[in-house]
């Protein structure tokens, strides 16, 4: 993407969260000249009166409302959101500019985060004690946890168990940068290529970058300067000769321990996965 032109930036944040989550990223990103629309997908509003009737095609149109527009969309999403927003790519292939994927990556044709959930929603509270044990919060303030813990609000529990599907290959060529947190790069990449299902889109997709943010779950908040320059340093613009080829910016060691690799990323089809996302394990531990 050329760093002169301005382009339209849609912000999804990931579960429990709303537009606010990005408050300090889209004022960065205005700043350069940038039109930002941050999203509170349905559900996740402080007041809404039935989580329990919300579903994934519902966070989808969502997303697919806020592609509508003159100007090709840089569609950022974080976490759980990838389900939702690798959706609204596939059906909106020629909208794309491009992606970011914040701590997080595109899913495959029936992907789910968690079809085995029951329940109406998913509290924040659920999985806290489980995020702060793996590092996820690394380099919030106190403050910042507080604002977390209080804002929160229940991820809807239909979005959480059901399973994409995708039909039109062209997503796999729209320029994509994962911007890699709590694990490196190399980490992604070699534990997808171990067969951890929330990581097979990193397999199949064709113009393909990682980057690396040594920081938390949540970089919005504890590296917003280094997270909103990320979509004017790392995407590209679409082609006639086609995407870049995937690569990988990244140092072969774990960002956050500094060893070769973690230890929770050494059991890829375990009860132990990798502590940055979840993938397959129960219970549901990272969003």
């Amino acid at each position: 993407m050329d760093s002169t032109t301005s382009v339209r930036i849609v912000l999804v944040p990931g579960f429990w969260l709303g537009a606010w989550a990005w408050d300090e990223v889209a004022e960065l990103l205005r700043g350069q000249g940038d039109e930002v629309v941050a999203l509170t997908l349905p559900g996740l509003e402080p007041d809404h009166p039935a989580r329990g009737d919300v579903s994934l095609d519902d966070h989808v149109a969502a997303i697919e409302a806020a592609l509508e527009g003159d100007r090709p969309v840089l569609l950022v999403a974080h976490s759980g959101a990838a389900i939702p927003a690798t959706v609204a790519i596939d059906r909106h292939v020629d909208r794309i500019a491009g992606t970011v994927w914040v701590d997080t990556a595109p899913v495959v044709d029936g992907a789910a985060m968690d079809a085995s959930f029951e329940g109406d929603a998913m509290p924040l509270d659920a999985a806290w004690d489980d995020e702060m044990e793996q590092g996820s919060m690394r380099d919030l303030t106190p403050a910042q946890l507080d604002e977390f813990r209080s804002r929160a609000v229940p991820e809807p529990g239909g979005v959480v168990r059901e399973a994409v599907s995708l039909t039109d290959d062209r997503r796999l060529d729209v320029p994509a940068t994962i911007v890699c947190t709590a694990f490196s790069a190399a980490d992604y990449r070699a534990y997808a290529e171990q067969g951890m299902s929330f990581l097979a889109g990193l397999l199949e997709h064709r113009a393909l970058t990682l980057v690396d943010l040594p920081t938390g779950h949540w970089p919005m908040w504890s590296k917003p300067v280094e997270l909103a320059a990320t979509p004017r340093r790392a995407s590209t613009p679409v082609t006639s000769e086609g995407a870049e080829p995937p690569r990988t910016q990244a140092p072969a060691t774990c960002s956050r321990s500094g060893r070769a690799g973690c230890r929770r990323w050494r059991r890829p089809r375990g009860s132990r996965a990798c502590a940055s996302r979840r993938l397959d394990r129960r219970p549901l531990r990272r969003r």
